[in-house]
Order: C-alpha cells, then structure tokens, then sequence
C-alpha cells in the first residue's frame, strides 16, 4: 500500500511540475524577461528528487501540453532538450540536489541544451523559430559566422542564465524543511 501511495504522490507531484513548468514559462515569456525562460524548474526539480524516469517523463509531458495549449507542433521537438535537462539532473543531484550541484548542472545544462536545441531549430526551421533569440543569430549571421555558430551562441548565453537560475532556485525550495518531508 506505501509503494503505491507513494507512487500517486510522485504522479501528482509530477502534473504540479508540468503545470509550473507551463505557467512560469509562459508567464516569463510574456513578461520578456531576458535571458530567462524558467520552463524546465519543474523538470529540473521531478528529476533531481525522483530521477531520470519521472523527470524525463515531465519534461516530455510539459512539451506536448505546452504544444496542444498554443505552443503548436515546435513545442514538440524540443521535448529532446526537456528530456537532456532531466537526464543531467538526476545523473547529477543522485537524490540530494545541494547549490554546488546545482551551479554544475545548470553549467552542463548551459552548453548541452542549446547543443541539442540547435540542431532541432536548424533541421526543422532552419534556424529561426520566431523566438527573441531569432533577433542574437540573425545578428551573429551577419557578423559572417556559420548558421550552426550563430544558432549556437546565441542560445548558449540565455540557457547557461537560465538554467543555473532555474536549479539554484529549485536546489532552495527542495531544500526548505516543509518541502523536503513531502519528498521522502
């Protein structure tokens, strides 16, 4: 009977992360906040409290209720990076998710997404998806570097922002008392 409560509690943890993940990243983006997305802390903190499996599962649910709630079909195959961002995580917190682990997570995070990111925006939309970040690569692009750098540079400075904010925040809350006794 506890290894099924104990299940439903992480499925509703779960559905609470997609939500936060949804509404933060939807509300940072329509606030322009730069360099911040804030979209993957419920990921971030699924995978780095239960592992790879709930965490990849929430990062890959977020993208598709992200999609079907007016991000259209290009939410979907960024669901790669949701998946790397999870992966990372669990790899790195291996259940306690301390401010140093944190910052190297958020580091890793910095340089893979985008890496992964940038191969889905240059083979499905060439590039540019009609984000803020279109404005850095078309810059870049000018300036005479390759489409792939260009794509690159520019979404590696927000995400390493991003992502090291997104776990140190997350790292703070799985770490407050009246937080932590609903984890273990």
């Amino acid at each position: 009977m506890k290894n099924k409560q104990s299940r439903i509690k992480i499925i509703t943890l779960c559905a609470l992360a997609i939500a936060i993940n949804v509404v933060i990243g939807r509300t940072v983006s329509a606030l322009s906040i730069p360099l911040l997305f804030l979209d993957t802390m419920g990921t971030i903190f699924i995978a780095a409290n239960f592992g790879i499996f709930w965490g990849v599962l929430t990062g890959l649910s977020t993208n598709l209720l992200a999609a079907v709630l007016g991000g259209g079909a290009v939410e979907i195959p960024f669901s790669l990076v949701s998946i790397a961002v999870a992966i990372i995580v669990a790899l790195i917190s291996n259940g306690k998710f301390s401010y140093i682990k944190a910052i190297i997570a958020g580091i890793l995070m910095g340089l893979i997404a985008p890496a992964v990111g940038t191969v889905i925006r240059l083979t499905l939309f060439g590039g540019f998806t009609g984000s803020g970040t279109d404005i850095f690569i078309a810059a870049l692009r000018a300036s005479g570097q390759s489409m792939f750098t260009s794509t690159f540079l520019a979404t590696v400075v927000s995400n390493m922002v991003d992502k090291i904010v997104s776990c140190l925040i997350v790292s703070w809350i799985s770490q407050m008392p009246a937080i932590r006794k609903h984890l273990v």
